[in-house]
């Protein structure tokens, strides 16, 4: 299926996994009879995907995914310890370089995914940890836990020269703020800088971000780990107009990694987190 889905061709498709067109044809005529829906609207221009053929195509591909990385970790497993550890791909350059430093023992498979999809190879045993901001928004799948690892806020990053907030009730008034949250807030921050004032702009992870403001000299609003032992000469962090706090999350199975859990304290002063309330 996936292959035709691929492809657009039912014969394509055959030729690639070397088997005939008739048993190519068979072999979805009985999958669509399994999932009683039609997967592929077929004519002499090829076969396209209905909606439930996209979809099914795209749940196949990623329990493919799955599939794959359970072999990869099962040939790594005779290698020595070994921790498959996700995050998201704005923490990651902040989290990754301190576990690969204070964790140099072990062999750490580096994972980037949105936080849903990590916490579901947590729960499918694919993945001993992840990292993530969404897990007080979301509901966990069953044998999957969390704890907190430490509070974040939001905070204003001011490249050399740039002037400071004003006052009164629009502080940010007709300046163009570039944004980042790595939690689910992103329109609710968006709401509040336009309140004060802001030309509000997204940016879509927080590295890009910072670097939106440092090209354009512009203030930016991100979380303060953001920027942890990153400030260049003539940067500064000041407060924002509001409080908005982030809580990181460490998701793992009820057992968790012992070495991992033991480092949370020295991870948490690393990136310059608060402790969790």
């Amino acid at each position: 299926m996936l292959a035709i889905s691929r492809t657009g061709s039912v014969g394509t498709a055959a030729r690639e996994l070397r088997i005939s067109q008739p048993s190519a044809s068979q072999r979805l005529a009985r999958l669509e009879r399994t999932c009683e829906v039609r997967l592929f609207e077929r004519d002499t221009r090829g076969a396209r995907p209905t909606v439930a053929g996209a979809e099914l195509a795209q749940r196949a591909e990623h329990i493919l995914g799955h599939l794959d990385e359970v072999y990869a970790a099962t040939r790594a497993a005779a290698g020595g310890p070994r921790l498959v550890v996700g995050t998201f791909a704005s923490l990651a350059p902040i989290l990754f370089p301190v576990l690969d430093a204070s964790l140099a023992e072990l062999d750490i498979e580096q994972q980037v995914d949105h936080g849903h999809f990590l916490v579901e190879k947590v729960a499918e045993g694919t993945m001993d940890a992840a990292f993530i901001a969404i897990a007080d928004q979301m509901a966990l799948p069953r044998g999957t836990v969390t704890r907190p690892v430490g509070r974040d806020e939001l905070v204003l990053f001011v490249p050399p020269g740039v002037a400071l907030p004003g006052r009164g009730k629009q502080p940010l008034k007709d300046r163009q703020i570039p944004f980042s949250t790595y939690d689910r807030g992103a329109e609710e921050i968006r709401a509040r800088l336009i309140a004060f004032g802001a030309r509000a702009r997204h940016g879509v992870t927080l590295g890009t971000t910072v670097a939106m403001a440092r090209r354009s000299s512009h203030l930016a609003l991100v979380p303060r780990s953001a920027l942890s032992g990153e400030l260049r000469p003539g940067e500064q962090l000041v407060p924002a107009p509001f409080r908005y706090r982030l809580t990181l999350s460490l998701v793992t199975s009820p057992t968790p990694p012992a070495r991992l859990t033991r480092l949370l304290p020295h991870l948490r002063k690393t990136i310059n987190l608060s402790r969790p309330s």
